[in-house]
């Protein structure tokens, strides 16, 4: 730009004036030709789903005098999560039942009625272990459960010396 200070002033606003009516006359031309919409329609399929996780896969029990030890309690608490995705009115239920009774080597054996349990947390319970499916927790409609089972197991002088195990299986 060349020019003084009074014609470089001039210049400048015929120069903005003529941008300025660019500007206006383009907008007029992009509203007149519409304006284009699109929907797009998202869609997502949801399956029924359960998860269980449960803090440990061994339990045991230390020997003890049944006269002054009745009841032992298992060496770990098992923490445990039920998740499950379902209907909002469906019901959620898991389950524990044994392979069979306590089973030595020497083929001894400590009847899995003699196994007990506590539980905490909302909709858990505590029962008896059993060779059928026995509940451990229920629930109505989706969500993940969380509570705790403490397993017990009624002492007595009439088990045979040694080594037993069993096989709980959660469903």
């Amino acid at each position: 730009l060349i020019g003084s200070g009074r014609q470089m002033t001039k210049r400048m606003k015929h120069a903005l004036g003529a941008a300025a009516v660019f500007v206006l006359i383009g907008a007029a031309d992009a509203a007149a030709q519409g304006t284009a919409n699109a929907n797009v329609t998202a869609t997502v399929t949801v399956a029924g789903r359960a998860r269980l996780d449960v803090s440990a896969t061994d339990i045991a029990f230390a020997d003890a005098d049944p006269t002054a030890t009745p009841s032992i309690q298992a060496d770990v608490t098992l923490n445990i999560q039920a998740q499950v995705r379902t209907t909002p009115t469906s019901a959620a239920t898991l389950t524990v039942q044994a392979g069979g009774d306590f089973t030595a080597a020497g083929g001894a054996t400590i009847g899995i009625g003699n196994l007990t349990w506590t539980t905490t947390g909302g909709g858990y319970a505590g029962g008896t272990a059993a060779t059928t499916a026995v509940s451990v927790g229920s629930w109505t409609g989706p969500g993940a459960r969380n509570g705790t089972q403490t397993y017990f197991l009624a002492n007595s002088w009439a088990y045979a010396p040694g080594t037993y195990t069993a096989t709980l299986a959660y469903t």
